[in-house]
């Protein structure tokens, strides 16, 4: 009787033995499996991970800023030409190289070279005079560059607002200056400013001023 048991356990024994090595076995395919396409899932993790801008103890800079960094470079490089009119040579604009901010996206901030200081400094400590020189030095370079790049597009028109009432006379000659030999091409500059010394350097005026009635435009050519 002892032995008819032991042998019916047994039997149950190796049942449940067959069962459990079946499902090993699938298992350890399984597992297979998973090791492959963990491996190529790691890659592409990684790849994403560098593309987005968000691999850890590094700058954040995505795939699309990168490219935009590399057009934008040749765009700091022609508007340094205009800003060196503009300001005598005192100023020159670079990509920021050191990105001290590992948490925000970066990659198209700038700097300001200072030749009264020698040093590079971030582009937000600029006054405001020096801001708008720096924008419309930008604002001409990104037109050179377009222009260059697109043969079929051209930029014909540029309208600047305000801005001028910030510089001083000598920064406001330059500038002016300056958009005076642009138009003297193919562009056509239009200033929107309140600043009256800029009604003697204009020749074509389109003046808008207020009555009772409302606003009231007169042309002078």
């Amino acid at each position: 009787n002892q032995c008819k048991e032991i042998d019916e356990k047994l039997s149950q024994i190796k049942v449940k033995f067959e069962n459990e090595k079946r499902v090993y076995e699938q298992l350890t395919d399984l597992k297979k499996k998973k090791d492959s396409i963990y491996s190529k899932w790691t890659l592409v993790h990684d790849l994403h991970q560098v593309i987005s801008g968000q691999e850890k103890g590094k700058a954040k800079l995505r795939f699309e800023t990168y490219v935009q960094r590399y057009y934008f470079k040749q765009v700091i490089a022609a508007a340094n030409k205009r800003l060196t009119l503009l300001t005598n040579g005192m100023f020159v604009l670079r990509c920021k190289e050191d990105i001290t901010n590992l948490r925000a996206q970066s990659g198209l901030e700038l700097d300001v070279y200072d030749r009264s200081t020698g040093q590079w400094r971030d582009v937000s400590t600029l006054s405001g005079g020096e801001s708008f020189m720096a924008s419309l030095a930008l604002a001409l370079g990104l037109s050179d560059i377009v222009s260059s790049q697109s043969g079929q597009i051209r930029l014909d028109a540029m309208f600047i607002d305000e801005g001028f009432g910030s510089l001083d006379e000598t920064s406001l000659s330059q500038a002016l200056a300056l958009l005076q030999s642009l138009s003297q091409g193919h562009r056509l500059i239009g200033i929107i400013s309140h600043v009256s010394e800029l009604k003697s350097c204009i020749e074509k005026k389109v003046i808008i001023s207020k009555t009772n009635q409302g606003s009231k435009i007169s042309i002078e050519a």
